[in-house]
């Protein structure tokens, strides 16, 4: 399919863009706000107590867990990234924060009264959290290892950049993952344009992108690389070359972000600061809308579709079950490290942003949460909808088992029938999900499901159409 095809398609979404604006579902500035992986939006999370957190929380009934580790070190800044790192940190620092971890495991376990957690699925992420050494690395998984029964693990994933996976050091790290079980890896290669990898600040170039991703198919891993649209330095028809390229990688699976401008974790990007010096170096919203659309329509050609939200497989099996567990399961998690966060049924905490506040906190011998949010029945139904809604699917007998009622008999149904009135939910007796034209516009349609004070923009920002947020809020 060649770019003129692509954008007769491209910009009929583009007229649906302006739909949306003018219906009151997309903000008038048509600025992306991103939603739907958590509920509230993790910027908006209040400071808890501690022992508030724990108070009538019990194990899930088969006792497994899900497990995400956060490792907060890079060897550059990215200048889109949103989360507190050290850069070009020595290697006491990382011996000092393995130690830490090892730590916060163990509180975590004496705090839910087990001596070894039932792994179901882990994540590692960061940051880089293959920027160790191989000493290092090995060390810090020898402590996961020894503390969670790996038994009938379903799958253990790892966030890497391509730069720590190539060369020799590159090679050993990869066979240390693999010989402790490590079996997904999503690379972040983020552009196929090395003129677009200079302005992200990334660490790595086309050519080395390529070498980490042979070099992690060929020691057998589930591969998953990761890209970004609507960056600083790509166009319309930039971003079509670069589908080109990534349509030619071989791997698993494809995952497609769209840039995120204001703070999306406790770090607000350098991205803000370049969109204020260079406010016309962007892809407008309208292209943008195209970049999305187009990643869709290309990837199909070659047997390519979206699996999850974002993610693009020739199997359905080629997925992240960890974000399936926490998204459309919204099953039980627990997280380790600077910033990590645990979702515990009804409840969601967020560790320490700051590395003396987490050093201290587990020295103390206590978690090092610090923000939180135990949900009453309103926002549990909320979030019962929005995260599977945003992600997958939302199943009828799964949210009743979540939110603890029918999903046709809350308060939120009637909305639901509004949307599929503008074909942007489709429905039967078993599922409700968003249709092409809703995928488009995925983190807006689930927006409309927050409590007023939890909308990520003030009323002016909408039209006074029938989907104004703040209208449905009442």
């Amino acid at each position: 399919m060649d770019l003129k095809e692509l954008l007769i398609s491209a910009d009929n979404r583009v007229k649906d863009f302006h739909e949306m604006q003018e219906l009151g579902i997309h903000c008038n500035t048509g600025e992306f706000i991103p939603a739907g992986v958590h509920y509230p939006p993790i910027t908006r999370y209040p400071d808890i107590e501690y022992d508030e957190m724990f108070k009538g929380y019990t194990m899930p009934s088969d006792e497994y867990l899900d497990v995400y580790v956060h490792f907060p070190f890079c060897s550059k800044q990215c200048i889109f990234c949103h989360y507190p790192s050290m850069y070009k940190n020595d290697d006491a620092e990382k011996d000092r924060y393995i130690d830490a971890l090892e730590k916060n495991f163990d509180i975590y376990m004496r705090k839910l009264g087990i001596d070894k957690i039932k792994l179901r699925v882990a994540l590692i992420g960061g940051g880089t959290p293959t920027d160790l050494t191989t000493k290092q690395l090995e060390r810090f998984l020898k402590i996961f290892t020894d503390r969670c029964d790996m038994s009938k693990v379903r799958q253990f994933n790892y966030d890497v950049s391509p730069h720590t996976l190539i060369g020799d050091i590159g090679h050993e790290r990869l066979k240390i993952m693999r010989d402790y079980g490590v079996d997904r890896l999503t690379i972040g290669i983020q552009s196929m344009d090395d003129k677009v990898l200079k302005i992200m600040n990334r660490p790595h170039n086309v050519k080395e992108a390529l070498e980490s991703v042979k070099n992690t198919m060929d020691m057998g891993f589930q591969t998953n690389i990761e890209f970004i649209y609507g960056h600083p330095g790509q166009t319309v028809e930039s971003w079509y070359e670069e589908l080109k390229q990534v349509v030619k990688i071989d791997v698993h699976e494809y995952q497609f972000y769209r840039l995120k401008v204001e703070a999306y974790g406790d770090q607000q990007g350098i991205i803000k600061k370049w969109e204020e010096m260079h406010p016309d170096g962007y892809p407008t919203p309208d292209d943008t809308i195209r970049m999305k659309q187009m990643v869709f329509d290309y990837l199909k050609e070659f047997g390519i579709e979206e699996n999850l939200r974002r993610v693009f497989t020739r199997k359905k099996s080629y997925i992240s079950l960890y974000a399936f567990n926490q998204c459309c399961q919204q099953l039980d998690q627990i997280g380790i490290g600077l910033t990590a966060f645990s979702s515990l049924r009804d409840r969601f905490v967020l560790n320490m942003q700051s590395f003396d506040d987490y050093y201290a906190r587990i020295e103390k011998g206590m978690l090092p949460f610090n923000r939180g949010y135990v949900r009453n029945s309103d926002a549990q139904q909320r979030w019962a909808i929005i995260l599977p809604l945003k992600n997958y699917f939302i199943r009828k007998n799964r949210y009743k088992q979540v939110a603890g009622i029918d999903i046709e008999q809350t308060k939120f149904y009637p909305l639901i029938q509004q949307l599929k009135n503008y074909d942007l939910l489709t429905e039967d007796d078993k599922i409700i999900r968003l249709t092409d034209k809703g995928i488009i516009f995925s983190d807006e349609i689930v927006g409309l499901f927050y409590d007023t004070k939890f909308i990520p923009k003030e009323r002016k920002y909408f039209n006074e159409g029938i989907f104004n947020p703040y209208k449905l809020n009442g």
